[in-house]
């Protein structure tokens, strides 16, 4: 019997092509290539299968011209490049890479929320353009993270994480806004007490979007937003981009209306608006908030436990749209 054949969208660990090649025909991407929408259908023809990493979209128009394809398997968390009630009316599976990036995730919101606060890249700039001459009381005077107030948007895993790490290592009062509301128990573990958004914005010394993308979710941080924020107050997103209003974001920076930001996702990225490169209050990381070796790594093999357990089994790990499953 012939194997399943699949595409591998993005260049990926060579273990990763070598397990999955034990049980597909598999083209894979080793230049790395960022292919455009035309030339991604070209290649998914006569594919029932594709190993994603959170760059591709796939929407209608590709599941209309791609009638072979029977799951997407995203390599990320977050799905918003997949349409999926579109998939499921084609009866494609979608997959994503949930839990097994939690802590480093958490662990790298922390570092930029520290980062911000103590203003260290623009400090870094600073002596790296040879301009530290002498030392003064003031310089680079940034905000302290032990002991402040602590705001969390999306109080997922993720947002979970940073909270505890806020509360049990810093000593940080941590408040939270969510969908729903976390129950007693998992609000103590956390130290966590419920806000509204707008009281939120405006009691929090550092602010933390942990949010997925969704239409209801764009722009969640806007002009309004931050004009109720505190003129000390520092904004960090690891969420995705779209979250924010770059634009309205760049403008508040410029005037001084918050203090500092620190963005590891951008509308529209790899773009980045360039009203944010001109500003020094911020901190700019290119998307790599689960970027280590050994998460990046359980990433990659929970998408091909994915695509094995579906393609060979019909038992998929995490699925997105399990009705595709209830219709087969």
């Amino acid at each position: 019997m012939s194997k399943p054949k699949i595409l591998v969208a993005r260049s990926i660990f060579p273990e990763t092509i070598a397990r999955l090649e034990e049980h597909f025909e598999v083209e894979s991407n080793p230049n790395d290539e960022s292919w455009s929408k035309a030339r991604l259908i070209e290649k998914l023809q006569g594919r029932q299968g594709v190993f994603t990493t959170g760059s591709e979209r796939i929407d209608a128009e590709l599941l209309d011209a791609c009638p072979d394809l029977k799951i997407c398997a995203n390599m990320a968390v977050g799905y918003n490049n997949f349409d999926i009630d579109a998939m499921t009316a084609h009866g494609v599976l979608g997959t994503n890479a949930p839990d097994v990036l939690t802590e480093t995730t958490a662990d790298f919101g922390f570092a930029l929320l520290m980062a911000t606060a103590r203003r260290i890249a623009e400090s870094e700039h600073f002596l790296r353009a040879g301009k530290w001459e002498k030392w003064s009381y003031d310089m680079f005077s940034g905000s302290d993270i032990h002991g402040s107030t602590l705001g969390i948007i999306g109080m997922g895993r993720i947002g979970q994480g940073i909270a505890k790490r806020g509360a049990h290592g810093f000593g940080m009062k941590v408040i939270y806004h969510n969908r729903s509301r976390l129950d007693a128990a998992l609000e103590a573990e956390c130290k966590a007490s419920y806000a509204g958004k707008d009281e939120l914005l405006k009691t929090a010394d550092h602010v933390v979007l942990v949010v997925p993308y969704t239409p209801a979710s764009h722009h969640t941080i806007g002009a309004a937003e931050l004009a109720l924020m505190k003129p000390t107050a520092t904004l960090v997103n690891i969420a995705r981009g779209g979250i924010v209003d770059d634009a309205a974001l760049a403008a508040a920076l410029r005037d001084k209306r918050i203090a500092a930001a620190g963005l590891d996702v951008f509308e529209g990225e790899p773009k980045v608006h360039p009203d944010l490169l001109t500003v020094p209050n911020v901190v700019l990381t290119p998307h790599i908030a689960s970027a280590t070796v050994p998460t990046r790594r359980a990433m990659a093999d929970l998408a091909v436990d994915n695509l094995v357990g579906y393609l060979v089994s019909n038992k998929p790990v995490t699925p997105l749209n399990p009705a595709v499953l209830a219709a087969k």
